[in-house]
């Protein structure tokens, strides 16, 4: 299989978690719709929309990772997608603040600030291609007849929550300068206001061909790098009272898209 066909299956498979984001903004929008800022109406209704609207989006990046772990297995069996979230929990928790400030024997207060951002939809998406790889190359193997029960499908996430710690110690190391990069490219762009905006949406058509337009669409949508542009958009008057959104630039990034 060629890269450009590989590209194209990782966008095919970023669907099903994508797919789910209307149901979110359709919920929080219709919530914040009956009570702008959020709760000081003390409306019940409003509260039940926005909270789960917000639990689909506080928890996209578990999605993706199970969503782009099934979506790249080559039988789309539910144990991809458990080997999906398994690894997810894996990676997040051992590079979280304080398993990272154990690990490395240093204050929690020196931690770097990438890792208060390890659960994101960027790790979600990475993680969730590397478990479908070892899905696809290990859900077939058969352990002698002692052991025959964790063959196949259910040895899989047993072997890849152990290959996933040499990953969470690679990532020690190399996701803060990736964490910066994005940071540093999300800020570059808002700065630009408008014409950023421009610029963001010509990197997504021309992600389109290969499908990981969604890659993109987590750095600005989501808060990958303190963009946050969905939740602030819906939260409105909330987020505009909380210094979290900037009129006429906040939800530039959703304009002319469907957030499927």
């Amino acid at each position: 299989m060629n890269v450009l066909s590989y590209l194209q299956r990782i966008g095919r498979a970023l669907m099903a978690p994508v797919a789910v984001l209307p149901a979110a903004a359709i919920l929080m929008g219709i919530g914040y719709w009956i009570d702008p800022n959020g709760w000081r109406a003390n409306s019940a209704i409003a509260a039940l929309l926005i909270k789960s609207g917000s639990a689909i989006i506080d928890n996209m990046s578990i999605l993706f990772a199970i969503g782009v772990t099934y979506g790249l297995s080559k039988d789309k069996d539910g144990s991809a997608a458990l080997t999906g979230f398994v690894v997810f929990l894996v990676v997040t928790t051992l590079c979280s603040p304080a398993a990272y400030s154990m690990i490395m024997g240093i204050a929690i207060e020196q931690v770097p600030v990438a890792f208060s951002k390890i659960n994101n939809q960027f790790v979600g998406i990475l993680v969730g291609v590397l478990a479908a790889e070892l899905y696809n190359r290990y859900s077939g193997v058969e352990l002698p007849k002692a052991l025959s029960f964790f063959s196949g499908r259910r040895l899989v996430p047993i072997l890849t929550s152990f290959l996933m710690i040499l990953l969470s110690f690679v990532l020690m190391y190399v996701w803060p300068f990736i964490y910066n990069a994005l940071v540093l490219f999300g800020e570059n762009i808002k700065d630009l206001s408008s014409l950023g905006a421009g610029i963001y949406a010509f990197f997504n058509r021309l992600l389109i061909s290969v499908g990981l337009h969604h890659a993109l669409n987590s750095v600005f949508w989501f808060d990958v790098a303190g963009i946050n542009d969905i939740l602030n958009f819906l939260a409105g008057a909330k987020s505009l009272a909380a210094g979290l959104a900037e009129k006429g630039i906040t939800g530039c990034y959703q304009a002319g898209f469907s957030l499927s």
